[in-house]
Parts: structure tokens; C-alpha cells; sequence
């Protein structure tokens, strides 16, 4: 009777940590199309209202040059691009933070790595319900981990009708189905930082396409080139090559960290798990080898 209540109740946890995912995964995507949203908003409000002042131009009029050592104005002569590549820029800086707040729950409340020592530590003694607690006091995506391994081997401690290598196996993929369901967490977001690291460059060249297109028909006017085209035209392209590029290499760089932040995470989740299951195997074996004998 035991037997069939646990095997009606199993599942459950399961089930409702799929869904538990499948909701937060519907909420990020959310929460990542507002970002993009009002980051565009924010960057059109400041180009056209901030950037595009009248204060910062020669005249009063921003369709002359900017005030000398103006650079507000100067970046507002990047033209068009540049509000896309602030959005861009906005999305890096948000999404990064995002990931640093995230990454930094999924560690916990204390160092990772003391966190595997202690579990280590009370695996050797054997205590169990010590490594349990040390998961609770911890909390984080790792210590979830970890608990589900212990849980699991708590379960087929008691569990004397399968064989050694069965509960083994059985420990492992408790682990592995935690693991798969922590993990998307952490990398949630990251795509759009490696594609932003890779089009952010890609529409800088292209406002400097379009500016050089402007500075070369000032060129061609007949008689005397135009002095403020030719400007703008080379302001444009300037501009928008130097905020595509700085974005690209920020995007860059923040997505090396964060995915070495998970590598790291998903190492200590390989280390704690791999001395659970070796744990139980030296254990039980050895129990069963006696009980054999």
C-alpha cells in the first residue's frame, strides 16, 4: 500500500516543477520583450529631446553643427542609427544586470565553493541530514540541485528490492532531471546578449554606410561642396561606428562572464553530485557485498 501511495505521489513534484518552469520561461520572455520596448522608447525620448536640444547646436538649430566641444550634439549627428544602437546599448546594460542578480541567487548565500566542501565533508560521515540542512541554509539553484540528489538517495537507501547499480543509475538521474531544470534558468537572456555582441557592429557600419553616403553627395554638389553636409555626413558615420562597436565589445564581454558564472555553477553541481553517487555506491556496496557474503 506503501508502495502504491508512493508511486501515485512521485510525479507530482515533477509536474509541478515543469510547469513552475514552463511559467517562469513565458515570464522572462515577457519581461524581455518590455526591455526591448522601453529601451527603445527611452532612447528615441533622448535623442530627440536630450541629444537633439537646440542648446547644443551653433544657432539654436540642430540641423547646424554642434557647439564646439558639444559632444551631445555630436552624437546626436549620428542620425537616425543611433536610437537603435542606444536600445541596443540599454539592452546590455539591463539584461547584464539581470544575469548578475540571477547568477548571484543561484548561488546562494555563501561561497559555492564552501558550500561543496561541507557537503563533501558530511557525505564522508555520512551524515545525510547534515548535508540537508547545509542545502537549506545555502538555497540556491545549486543547493536544489544537490538536495534532489540527497532526497534521492535518502529514498533508495530504504529501498532494499533493487539492486546496487539500479539505485545508483536512479540517484544520477534525479540529479541530471534537477540539473536540466535549474540550468535554463541561468541561461535565460543570453541569446539575445551574444546577438546584440554580434549586430551591434553590424548596424554601426551601417550608420556609417549612411553617412558616408551623406558626405560624399555634399561632395558632389556642383560649384562649392556643402561645408555642413560634408560634416554631418562624416559625424554620422564616426558616431554610429564608435557606439556600434563599444556596444558589441560590452555585449562581448558580458556574456563571457556570465557563461563562465554558469560554467562554474554547473562544475560544482558535477563535483557535489559526483560524490553523492560515489557515496552511496561504497556504502551500499559494501553493505550488499556483506549481506552477499
Amino acid at each position: 500500500m506503501e508502495q502504491k501511495n508512493a508511486m501515485n505521489t512521485s510525479p507530482r513534484p515533477a509536474a509541478t516543477a515543469a510547469k513552475a518552469d514552463a511559467q517562469s520561461s513565458g515570464g522572462a520572455s515577457l519581461f524581455s520583450v518590455l526591455v526591448i520596448i522601453l529601451a527603445f522608447i527611452l532612447s528615441v525620448v533622448v535623442y530627440k529631446f536630450v541629444l537633439g536640444d537646440a542648446s547644443h547646436f551653433q544657432g539654436g538649430n540642430n540641423e547646424n553643427n554642434p557647439n564646439p566641444g558639444d559632444y551631445l550634439g555630436v552624437v546626436f549627428k549620428g542620425g537616425f542609427i543611433v536610437p537603435v544602437l542606444m536600445t541596443m546599448l540599454l539592452c546590455v546594460i539591463t539584461f547584464s544586470i539581470e544575469r548578475m542578480l540571477t547568477i548571484s541567487k543561484a548561488k546562494g548565500s555563501r561561497s559555492i565553493e564552501a558550500f561543496v566542501r561541507t557537503i563533501r565533508q558530511k557525505l564522508n560521515t555520512n551524515d545525510i541530514t547534515g548535508a540537508l540542512a547545509a542545502c537549506d541554509q545555502q538555497k540556491g539553484s545549486v543547493a536544489n540541485v544537490v538536495k534532489a540528489g540527497l532526497l534521492k538517495y535518502n529514498e533508495m537507501g530504504r529501498d532494499r528490492s533493487m539492486p546496487t547499480d539500479q539505485r545508483v543509475l536512479a540517484i544520477q538521474k534525479e540529479i541530471e532531471e534537477s540539473t536540466a531544470l535549474e540550468l535554463p534558468m541561468l541561461e535565460k537572456n543570453l541569446v539575445i546578449i551574444s546577438t546584440l555582441a554580434s549586430i551591434a557592429t553590424l548596424v554601426g557600419l551601417l550608420g556609417t554606410v549612411f553617412g558616408m553616403i551623406r558626405a560624399f553627395a555634399a561632395l558632389a554638389q556642383a560649384g562649392t561642396p556643402d561645408a555642413v553636409a560634408l560634416a554631418n555626413g562624416i559625424s554620422e558615420a564616426l558616431i554610429n561606428t564608435a557606439l556600434g562597436i563599444g556596444t558589441s565589445a560590452l555585449a562581448i564581454v558580458a556574456y563571457n562572464y556570465f557563461t563562465s558564472k554558469i560554467d562554474e555553477l554547473t562544475y560544482s553541481i558535477d563535483e557535489a553530485g559526483f560524490s553523492i553517487i560515489q557515496t552511496f555506491a561504497s556504502q551500499h556496496g559494501n553493505s550488499t557485498a556483506a549481506q552477499t557474503a
